[in-house]
């Protein structure tokens, strides 16, 4: 089998990475460890995702946010505040004249409609379930031999993209070295229900075990995300749910009123991780093989969309002109192009997780003066926003 690109990795970035390059009438082969069909039943426990504008504006680009829109909440304003101090901010999609600041939407939805979209593509070959058990690099291109079921199937590419996660086994048989930092903390996540209505608004209250996210969603659900430590994160795990709502209504407040519902717990640990390099001869990283971060300011999934644009605008453009799509000079290129948004996010949200997770009496009053500072200087909101919002990496246009 040959192709032009061939994807490691069926989850949502590489899936939309898949559509993308089809959309520019890329040939592509994706290699999914799972069966396929991730769309389910609809649940109370659905996972969100974080969505920000300037990913609307990316799915917009490859022709899927349409179907999407429906099923989504929007994120109207965000309220930024200290647990027990006085600084606090709010942004508020009006003054930024967009629609939203972001949108909260539901992963099972979204696969669905990559899903649907992948489908209709003749350009995309899923080959699920399958696993890359190993690959040959040479001039030309890239030799993968996947199994599938037992028996052994080899793909022939000119360019290989890791979207193989965290722990990429691609990036790790190529040598390509991470910088790794454990938070010693872990992120508690549960759906839950408030009595008031929310509004639309999305809550980033930092406390002094670390960041918690409220956010929109339907149906008048919110979306947790608890950061704490770990005997913190066990003991959330095995609170009852009136003791957990306890908990959590003297750590959040009652801006939104008492909590009605509290969905199923789960938790996974936190860590910033960047590859030092993400090409490599006839090879890129993509997403979370190239870069994991904090969940403050849920920036993750939206860095990977953006690394799709770029690359997929990038291949598109080869292969229309006839060029090699796995070339160096290509893929340094693209690297390059990526490394100022990449870094930029990486640091961005690793200060905003350092800095409101110290319990230091300078530093307290320092981010209380900087969340002030914000409502007084609108130019540095404005920016603030702008990275909020996934705007400011310069992939997308103002």
């Amino acid at each position: 089998m040959n192709t032009e690109v061939l994807i490691v990795g069926g989850g949502l970035v590489g899936s939309s990475l898949a559509v993308a390059l089809a959309s520019r009438a890329c040939p592509v082969v994706l290699v999914e460890e799972g069966g396929g069909g991730r769309a389910t039943s609809p649940s109370y426990d659905d996972r969100a995702i974080a969505l920000a504008q300037g990913s609307r504006r990316i799915f917009e680009a490859i022709g899927l946010w349409d179907e999407l829109a429906s099923g989504v909440c929007p994120i109207r304003q965000i309220h930024i505040s200290d647990r027990g101090h006085f600084g606090f901010t709010h942004l508020d999609s009006r003054r930024e004249r967009v629609d939203a600041l972001g949108y909260v939407a539901l992963a099972r939805e979204l696969g669905r409609v990559l899903e649907v979209s992948m489908a209709a593509q003749p350009r995309i070959e899923r080959l699920a379930p399958a696993r890359l058990v190993d690959f040959v690099i040479d001039a030309d291109g890239v030799t993968a031999t996947l199994n599938r079921g037992g028996q052994a199937t080899q793909v022939r590419a000119r360019l290989l993209v890791a979207c193989d996660g965290a722990q990429s086994e691609i990036r790790e048989r190529l040598g390509l070295e991470t910088r790794r930092w454990e938070y010693g903390q872990s992120a508690v996540i549960a759906n839950v229900t408030p009595a008031l209505p929310h509004g639309n608004i999305a809550y980033e209250r930092f406390t002094d075990t670390g960041p918690m996210a409220v956010l929109p969603m339907p149906e008048n659900r919110c979306s947790l995300v608890w950061t704490t430590d770990q005997p913190g994160e066990e003991r959330l795990l095995s609170l009852s749910d009136e003791h957990f709502r306890e908990d959590l209504q003297q750590r959040f407040g009652w801006r939104l009123g008492r909590f009605i519902r509290i969905g199923r717990r789960s938790s996974y640990p936190l860590a910033l991780l960047r590859a030092h390099r993400i090409v490599d001869r006839r090879v890129v990283l993509v997403g979370n093989s190239a870069h994991t971060l904090h969940p403050v300011a849920g920036q993750g999934f939206n860095l990977g969309l953006r690394d799709v644009a770029v690359l997929a605008g990038m291949l598109g453009d080869a292969i229309a002109a006839g060029a090699d799509p796995g070339a160096d000079d290509l893929l340094q290129t693209y690297a390059k192009r990526r490394q100022g948004d990449q870094l930029g996010v990486a640091m961005f949200t690793d200060g905003l997780a350092r800095l409101f997770s110290n319990p230091l009496a300078p530093l307290s009053l320092a981010r209380n003066l900087g969340l002030v500072a914000l409502d007084l200087f609108p130019a540095v909101k404005h920016e603030f926003a702008r990275h909020t919002m996934g705007l400011a990496g310069g992939v997308i246009g103002r």
